[in-house]
């Protein structure tokens, strides 16, 4: 096989396994900021209870975070070597921006989250929590404004020639907000944001469905509920203003995630369906027009096809058309999820509708689906460029390796991620199965709970 095709499968590999666990030390960030500010607000034993059950599953998801990423440094200097020298002095700007306010972060202050809890003030322990969960969120940051200047390229000049040429930075500010940076910056953290709450949602809902820990559950279910709520909003509108920037920046792009081939007024946009690439057609059901108002707030102004792309730079069009639409389903099946567990919840009736809990369980799912075709449709769709515009994806790849050495790479890489993703299911379960510390929290296991959804948070915790 080819050795670019090989590197690059490798690299979608160890990106898309290292990225299960970052969204959810992100989003867990988040939640511990709420329910330990809810703690420190209200002294009650239930909300110190929560926030120390959920830092040990953030510290799960922290571990294998930091040793996966790794692993991605490595690839850039092994497999790609030539685009590591092109990009070496803007990378270098940002990933070093991330080691000083984000790894530093959140390494001085994670000892004090994890262990600091009987050895600290209250609020000491809390500006430790913040300041994890802000180092998470800062090394966000810097991944994505290295990713985004990637896509749109800003604050920088070529200097050198052909091999010898690389990128240098020129304004640093520039190239962090180049045209893209902020738009995604938003929508890969409320992905992140939603990986967190998810996780929190299907576990309260698997601790209704089994009748455990209730006084728990009530309010990590609660939490969840509202915040998931407040985020698929706002990740719909980020969407929206995503999607007008990759209309402005990457016509290309644009055009792959709708499999629009021809520049037509009252431009469609396709729910459901197939690209047709012999005949450069979409098969499915279409909304005359939507696709126009979503890039351009008006129903007739046409939408740029691929017809005005030369055929070589084309994305791959079916790839990135799938994913794109699978991310956007998921986010459909989130809001259904929340939908109907608040309007249950509201009802009172949520703890026995095992239809609704089921589908909480399993929509831990949702936001990892998402954000992997959302990454997916991002770098498929940036093709046939490494860094747009500027350097093809052939000419990033390092030239001392073959292919059968790229070729076992992977399979030692299937090998041992799958012993690493059983061992975090293992142990994830393990500390779902275990379930909180009851120290402290109201004992009310065996009382008639569930057929009172509705009573107050705070006269379960008194």
């Amino acid at each position: 096989m080819d050795v670019v095709l090989l590197s690059r499968i490798q690299f979608a590999l160890t990106s898309c396994f290292h990225y299960i666990y970052p969204p959810l030390s992100i989003g867990l960030g988040l939640m511990l900021v709420i329910f330990e500010g809810i703690y420190l607000k209200t002294k009650k034993p239930l909300y110190k209870e929560i926030a120390k059950f959920w830092t040990k599953i953030f510290a799960l998801t922290f571990a294998l975070g930091v040793a996966t990423g790794l692993v991605q440094l490595f690839g850039f200097g092994t497999n790609w070597a030539r685009y590591s020298r092109f990009v070496g002095d803007v990378f270098g700007s940002a990933l070093g921006a991330e080691g000083i306010f984000a790894f530093f972060l959140e390494s001085g202050f994670l000892g004090i989250m994890l262990f600091g809890w009987d050895r600290v003030s209250a609020r000491i322990h809390y500006l430790a929590t913040v300041c994890v969960a802000l180092g998470a969120h800062f090394s966000a940051v810097w991944i994505v404004v290295a990713n985004s200047w990637m896509q749109t390229p800003a604050g920088f000049k070529i200097v050198g020639e052909g091999a010898d040429s690389k990128a240098i930075v020129t304004d640093f500010w520039q190239m962090v907000f180049n045209p893209s940076s902020v738009d995604r910056l938003t929508h890969v953290v409320l992905g992140c944001w939603l990986a967190g709450i998810f996780l929190v949602m299907s576990v309260s809902a698997y601790y209704f469905l089994k009748k455990k820990h209730a006084a728990f559950s009530k309010v990590t279910m609660k939490i969840s509920l509202i915040t998931a709520a407040i985020v698929l909003v706002l990740q719909m509108v980020s969407a929206d203003s995503t999607a007008r920037g990759v209309t402005a920046n990457q016509p290309p792009k644009l055009a792959a995630m709708e499999g629009l081939f021809e520049t037509k007024e009252s431009t469609p946009m396709t729910l459901f369906g197939w690209v047709d690439m012999a005949n450069k057609t979409v098969k499915g059901i279409q909304i005359p027009g939507l696709l126009s108002f979503l890039c351009y707030h008006d129903f007739t102004t046409p939408v740029k096809g691929l017809n005005e792309v030369p055929p070589e730079d084309w994305p791959q069009v079916q790839a990135v058309f799938q994913t794109y639409h699978m991310m956007i389903y998921m986010w459909v099946l989130m809001a259904l999820v929340t939908a109907a567990g608040i309007y249950l919840w509201w009802k009172k009736k949520l703890a026995k509708s095992k239809v609704v809990l089921w589908g909480m369980i399993l929509s831990v799912c949702y936001p990892q689906i998402a954000n992997q075709m959302g990454w997916a449709t991002a770098e498929m769709g940036r093709q046939p460029w490494i860094v747009w515009g500027l350097l093809r994806t052939h000419q990033g790849v390092s030239t001392s390796i073959v292919a059968s050495q790229v070729f076992a790479s992977i399979i030692m890489f299937i090998v041992i991620y799958t012993l690493l993703f059983i061992l975090f299911l293992y142990l994830l379960n393990h500390k779902i199965q275990h379930g909180p510390d009851e120290v402290g929290m109201p004992r009310i296991d065996e009382e008639p709970l569930f057929q009172n959804l509705s009573s107050s948070v705070g006269r379960e915790s008194k």
